[in-house]
């Protein structure tokens, strides 16, 4: 009988050392800031709102940009010579002693006279096929190409052409480039001030969320303090929350 005893006490010993040896399951920590008491889907429906339309207005304001960009860059390499038709002139004559006072100033790459089949074809939007620009008043163009590291100078070409020739024009297309590059620098002004409201509207909505949940769970935060955090602990595990 007592060595019966013995026996089952020395098994009782061992099952009670298995036991201790066996990890215990620790319980899952739940997070300071309870997500069931914070509108939470809420505030990440207004910041993906505010962040899409900020994402669409810096790329309205890029594509303003580049675009703008590239029509200036057109308009600053090449200028246009208007010769209009008038009476008793040779519009052949013209064109080419035009086009050869413009190719011998400096900054010029080349000239190109529109003939009379291109000139048409400008037309036929507006006037239809078949044009015959001989029946019509119709002023021909001429195309300087303009070299755009040294420009040449555009108030001595005007100058030697007009008084030869008194019905030609000479158009740099600066009025164009000055008002093209006013329109894009205030839309993209416009854009980026529009941008930043957005960022500010969306930071203050996420710093009101987090005031409003702290205000909320007040209780929870006089526990905290109760059990011993501090403040810096629980404002940072808030921010935490919010900023995620």
């Amino acid at each position: 009988m007592t060595e019966l005893s013995a026996e089952h006490l020395l098994e009782r010993e061992q099952d009670a050392e298995a036991t201790e040896a066996k990890p215990r399951a620790q319980r899952r920590m739940a997070p300071i800031v309870p997500a069931q008491n914070i509108a939470g889907r809420a505030l990440v429906l207004v910041i993906a709102i505010m962040t899409f339309l900020s994402c669409l207005t810096f790329g309205a304001v890029t594509l303003v940009r580049d675009t703008a960009s590239v029509w200036e860059n057109q308009i600053s390499r090449e200028a246009t010579i208007q010769v209009k038709p008038v009476e008793s002139l040779d519009m052949e004559a013209a064109l080419a002693q035009a086009s050869q006072i413009a190719g011998e100033f400096p900054g010029v790459k080349a000239t190109k006279i529109i003939d009379r089949e291109a000139t048409a074809r400008l037309l036929e939007p507006w006037l239809g096929s078949g044009l015959n620009i001989d029946e019509l008043p119709v002023p021909r163009l001429i195309i300087v190409t303009i070299d755009e590291s040294s420009p040449p100078d555009f108030a001595a070409m005007r100058a030697a052409i007009t008084p030869k020739l008194p019905s030609a024009s000479l158009d740099d297309h600066r009025t164009w480039v000055d008002r093209l590059v006013a329109m894009a620098r205030t839309t993209v002004t416009i854009g980026i001030a529009v941008l930043a409201l957005m960022l500010s509207a969306t930071v203050l909505t996420v710093v009101f969320a987090t005031r409003g949940a702290m205000a909320g769970n007040g209780h929870i935060i006089e526990v905290l303090h109760f059990v011993g955090a501090e403040a810096q602990f629980i404002a940072r595990e808030f921010r935490r929350h919010f900023l995620v």
